[in-house]
C-alpha cells in the first residue's frame, strides 16, 4: 500500500481536562499517513483518482481548531475518521502531539498514536 502523509501540521485548538487549557488553548502538532494505492492516480495523472492533501489538512485543521475534546485519544480518532470519509484512503496512521501538556516534569513532547483503517 503507498502512502500519502502530512507531517507537522499546527494547529491552535482547546482540548485538555483543565479549563485553563480549555481557555488559553494551546497548539497542537498533527502527522498523519494515508495508505491507498496511488497506482490509478499515477496512470491517469488525475487527483481525482487520490486523496487531495490539501483538503486534508484543512480538514485536520477544522477538527483541531473546533470543538474541544477532552483527550488527544478522542481528537486522534476524529482526525482518523475524517481522512477515512476519502474514498481512496483504505487506512490511515495519526499522530497528535501535545507539545505544551500540563506536565510538571521536564518533557519534550506527549503524543497519541493511532492506527485505523476501513472495515
Amino acid at each position: 500500500m503507498d502512502r500519502v502523509a502530512l507531517r507537522g501540521l499546527r494547529i491552535r485548538g482547546h482540548h485538555g481536562v483543565f479549563e485553563g487549557e480549555r481557555k488559553q488553548g494551546q497548539t497542537f502538532v498533527v502527522d498523519l499517513a494515508m495508505g491507498l494505492d496511488t497506482r490509478p492516480a499515477a496512470a491517469g495523472d488525475d487527483l481525482a483518482q487520490t486523496v487531495h492533501y490539501g483538503i486534508v489538512a484543512e480538514e485536520v485543521a477544522a477538527i483541531v481548531g473546533g470543538e474541544p475534546v477532552d483527550l488527544i485519544e478522542t481528537l486522534a480518532q476524529r482526525i482518523a475518521d475524517q481522512c477515512l470519509t476519502h474514498g481512496a484512503v483504505r487506512e490511515v496512521e495519526v499522530t497528535v502531539h501535545k507539545p505544551e501538556a500540563p506536565v510538571t516534569v521536564p518533557f519534550d513532547d506527549v503524543t497519541i498514536t493511532i492506527k485505523r483503517s476501513r472495515a
